[in-house]
């Protein structure tokens, strides 16, 4: 068994792997950049080496990490998953250097790694795949991958042969800068299939299991937002099909360790195999909550040479799980990464739901690394009961200071599509969902009378004088207290006064009306009554910004000075960077005619790419940025100048 295990990753996977080697009693050692200096993998783990180099970079670089597990005493690496977990360089370096490997053989890597690779093994092991397609004889739609490829990098869907070389290119350009290998090859794209994958877990005893389908079918990007076991569409019969072609496949490169065979699968309950991860995935929790498996536990059992605890005939379905990932992004502005400063950060403590997470309060969420804040799983008797648990968890997190497509989840959790189980890959290009909650009239009141109130008791906090009275006390007859705030792009005066009573008396807009703010009931939590009304909620202060969390989730209300400002005029036409990254690529020049929608210029923000399209009809009259350039959000990119 390892003693000291070094975990080659970061972020919430660190922090999960770390769980199960400490409960089987192994040392941690973490690994990290300058700008990850206080995040919860790092300060909540035995050891911890500083990296050289920054970004994901450094998590690429298997000498330094070599290094580090040398100058430690480590005895093993676990690689997580992204980053170097499907690298069979990595993986015999580690073994080279007499270390235990936490994960499939390199030989089976380097095979499934090769997607070409990997679907010639699966014909010859009798599972149904899709055929690549020449460059000069693609069928439409089609869906160009990279060889390497993973996560959503290296993919685009092609609908017209027109937009195939750009597509390409771009594929090209995304995969090597991931994966280092920027080999592509162009397959079908089934429209309207779902997304199910098997669980596979072996020893190097011939023990080899699966452990059921999660269905992982809702994407953006390619990337999974919402996963699921088991899926609302796989009956027993079918079950047992996609689990023996997973198990065909893995039998064929006798594979050990934790491995995932993902298929597509269409309306008739034909499918075809896509990939094998040979590693972890990021929605192995779903699995281990319906079969009670830790999955991360099974890999060490493996890598020390013992066998897998479990057997096929013990393995039993207990109920259903979803899983969210929480992503740092703008669902409203087509899924743009967001950056900022995580002021607030807050789990549900209520409803029984899991979290997985790498951030805390003060983590600055840049464009360096994968956008993704937190997993948050519900474990239920009933798939709808699940979704419910989830919903409610979500909504009642506390998240601040970073834009993020939680209301999109909460939305989509309780859409009656999805209810339905009418979640193919297209899902979100076809069903309305609702990407920021916008707040009713009266929780507006209630969220501008709670800014108003805290606002006044801060600066009351702030007086050395008369602190035993009340905020907003007068002892004659006086013109009310007053706020300035923007909600929602709207400018709104809320004012405040005492009566003679000694009653509070709010306005947000409609006239006065009997309000209360009530005690702490802990360093966060506010009762707000407005009109015999009483609303908990949080409120928490981040520079100019009072943020408010009550039932409608979180919103960001920017308290204004009283006295004029001097604004900086605005350029017509411009097109802003929507977040800081590095231009790829400028797609005109001046004097060229665009139209709207069309790309001007491509950004890389975590390391992913961005097209960013014009915001009119129009003759392009300045252009500010050159292929290379860092650029910080808000930034001018282009100027467009529109058609008369």
């Amino acid at each position: 068994m390892i003693r000291k295990l070094l975990i080659a990753n970061r972020g919430e996977i660190a922090v999960r792997i770390r769980r199960s080697a400490t409960e089987m009693g192994m040392r941690c050692v973490a690994v990290y950049t300058a700008e990850e200096r206080d995040l919860p993998h790092v300060y909540g783990t035995d050891e911890a080496v500083l990296l050289p180099g920054s970004g994901g970079a450094a998590y690429l670089d298997i000498d330094a990490l070599i290094d580090v597990a040398r100058r430690v005493g480590a005895d093993g690496v676990h690689p997580g998953y992204g980053f170097l977990a499907e690298n069979a360089a990595f993986a015999r370096a580690v073994n080279e250097a007499g270390l235990i490997w936490v994960g499939p053989p390199a030989d089976a890597i380097a095979r499934m790694g090769d997607k070409l690779e990997s679907k010639q093994i699966a014909r010859a092991a009798g599972v149904p795949t899709l055929e690549p397609m020449d460059e000069s004889s693609v069928r439409f739609p089609a869906l160009v991958k990279a060889t390497a490829g993973g996560g959503g990098k290296g993919m685009r869907v092609v609908l017209r042969a027109e937009d195939l070389p750009d597509a390409i290119a771009a594929a090209r350009r995304e995969a090597e800068r991931a994966f280092g290998d920027g080999t592509i090859f162009i397959e079908p794209y089934l429209e309207g299939a779902r997304h199910i994958e098997i669980q596979v877990l072996g020893d190097g005893h011939g023990n080899l299991v699966h452990l059921f389908e999660r269905e992982c079918s809702i994407q953006r990007r390619h990337q999974k937002v919402v996963e699921e076991a088991p899926s609302s569409v796989v009956g027993d019969e079918l079950r047992e099909r996609l689990g023996e072609a997973a198990l065909s496949l893995a039998r064929a490169i006798k594979y050990r360790n934790a491995g995932t065979i993902e298929f597509l699968l269409g309306d008739d309950e034909r499918f075809f195999f896509l990939e094998m991860n040979t590693r972890l995935q990021v929605e192995h929790p779903v699995t281990e909550e319906i079969t009670d498996v830790d999955i991360v536990r099974q890999q060490f059992l493996d890598a020390a040479g013992d066998r897998i605890d479990v057997l096929q005939d013990d393995l039993e379905i207990e109920g259903h799980a979803i899983e969210v990932r929480l992503n740092a992004e703008d669902p409203s502005n087509d899924f743009l990464p967001a950056t900022g400063v995580l002021s607030a950060w807050r789990p549900d403590r209520e409803v029984p739901v899991r979290y997985e997470s790498g951030v805390q309060e003060g983590t600055i969420v840049g464009t360096s690394f994968d956008p993704l804040l937190a997993k948050v799983i519900a474990h239920a008797n009933t798939r709808t009961e699940a979704a419910e648990m989830l919903a409610r968890a979500l909504e009642w997190t506390t998240i601040q200071g970073v834009r993020t497509n939680r209301d999109l989840l909460v939305s989509l959790l309780r859409d009656f599509e999805f209810l339905e189980g009418r979640t193919t890959t297209d899902f979100l290009d076809r069903v309305a969902l609702e990407p920021r909650r916008s707040l009713s009239p009266s929780e507006r009141v209630t969220a501008l009378a709670a800014c108003a109130l805290a606002s006044s008791e801060e600066n009351r906090s702030r007086s050395g004088v008369l602190t035993t009275l009340p905020s907003g006390w007068r002892n004659s007859e006086m013109p009310p207290q007053s706020r300035i705030f923007l909600v929602d792009s709207d400018e709104v005066t809320v004012s405040y006064r005492r009566d003679r009573k000694g009653d509070l008396l709010v306005d947000a807009g409609d006239g006065f009306v009997p309000a209360w703010f009530g005690g702490k009931a802990d360093d966060y939590e506010r009762s707000v009554e407005i009109d015999g009304h009483a609303t908990l909620v949080t409120i928490d202060k981040a520079g100019e910004s009072w943020w408010v969390h009550g039932p409608w989730g979180d919103v960001e209300i920017v308290e204004r000075s009283p006295f004029p400002t001097s604004v900086m005029e605005e350029v017509s036409g411009s097109l802003h960077a929507p977040m800081p990254g590095k231009v790829v690529s400028v797609e005109v020049a001046v004097g060229d005619s665009v139209k709207k929608g069309q790309t001007l210029v491509v950004l890389e923000a975590m390391k992913m790419e961005h097209a960013i399209g014009s915001p009119e009809d129009g003759v392009v009259s300045e252009v500010k940025v050159g292929a290379g350039d860092q650029v910080e959000r808000g930034v001018i990119l282009v100027v467009v100048e529109g058609d008369a």
